[in-house]
């Protein structure tokens, strides 16, 4: 491991403009990815910002009946919590899904959103990545490309997001909440926080350098059946292959989100007009490139699919 100089923060403005000012600064809270990556040298940060003395770990409820999760809140406590259980049932089946639970004891809402792809060429320092060094090429497009990306990729990285929260939190219309170096804030759409990868794969969201994530804002429950189902080569510990989250409404309006096959969670809300899971399919996954190790996720994708609208209608 690379020497690096650390601090802790008191302030979130404050860690903002230290971590603008730095271009090799990095925020650290659970550290779950991140010194995996350090480990690995794939990241080699100078200096590291320590938020988990912030007071960002709490759940609250708004006036209109939505909920605020700090980004800090750890993923256990967030899938334990009574009103995300109730309210936010998809949020908390996502949750439970992914990792180990001694990684969801340390892994954090803000950290979880911010993970880096799981690709294994990303992975080898001795294998071309555009994503880990930009314009070196991309050695999973010949390579072993079984687990990756189908829909939203570029000639140039098929990498997946490795989230299963981030797909809960696309289908419930979540919203992030930052604060810049220069002490402004801002909310940003799960929608547009995250980069299709197009020729410049390495930047992964819209975050500004040094923006630091506070929170992130759930708007009022939708209400009705909450299902998510995540397909995977073992029982645990397991990053998706095809994961799947629905909401079916009482009034029976849908929302469908996809996870493991593209580089951010997927939702189209075009799809969702449909009730067949053949067509909703078809829409979600409309221009798909897929390779010869990878063309089975799209079957995939429709029959889980039309397994969980049929738990989620019966």
């Amino acid at each position: 491991m690379k020497a690096f100089t650390y601090e802790r923060a008191t302030d979130p403005a404050a860690a903002a403009a230290q971590a603008a000012r730095n271009p090799g600064a990095r925020f650290i809270a659970g550290g779950t990815n991140l010194l995996d990556l350090m480990k690995l040298q794939i990241e080699a940060p100078v200096h590291l910002i320590d938020v988990n003395g912030l007071a960002l770990d709490r759940v609250e409820d708004l006036p209109d009946g939505g909920l605020r999760i700090g980004a800090l809140v750890r993923n256990a406590d967030l899938a334990a919590h009574p009103r995300v259980r109730r309210d936010y049932a998809l949020l908390s089946r996502a949750l439970l899904a992914g990792a180990s639970a001694q990684l969801r004891n340390r892994a954090t809402t803000a950290g979880n959103l911010l993970q880096r792809t799981r690709c294994p060429y990303f992975y080898d320092p001795q294998q071309a990545c555009n994503k880990r060094l930009p314009g070196s090429g991309c050695a999973a497009m010949g390579g072993f490309n079984r687990n990756l990306a189908v829909v939203g990729a570029s000639e140039h990285c098929i990498a997946t997001h490795p989230s299963d929260m981030a797909v809960a939190m696309r289908a419930l219309d979540a919203q992030v909440e930052t604060v810049r170096g220069d002490g402004h804030t801002r909310k940003i759409a799960l929608a547009q926080f995250y980069r299709a990868p197009g020729e410049t794969p390495q930047q992964e969201t819209v975050l500004e350098r040094g923006e630091l994530i506070t929170g992130v804002v759930l708007p009022p429950p939708l209400g009705g059946r909450h299902v998510y189902h995540k397909v995977r080569d073992r029982a645990s510990y397991a990053f998706a292959i095809v994961s799947v989250g629905v909401v079916v409404r009482e009034d029976g309006a849908l929302r469908v989100a996809l996870g493991g096959v593209a580089p951010q969670p997927w939702r189209v809300e075009a799809a969702e007009q449909g009730r067949d899971a053949r067509r909703i399919a078809a829409r979600l996954l409309d221009g798909a490139r897929t390779t010869p190790q990878n063309a089975f996720k799209l079957p995939l994708v429709e029959r889980t699919l039309a397994a969980v609208l049929d738990e989620a209608r019966a």
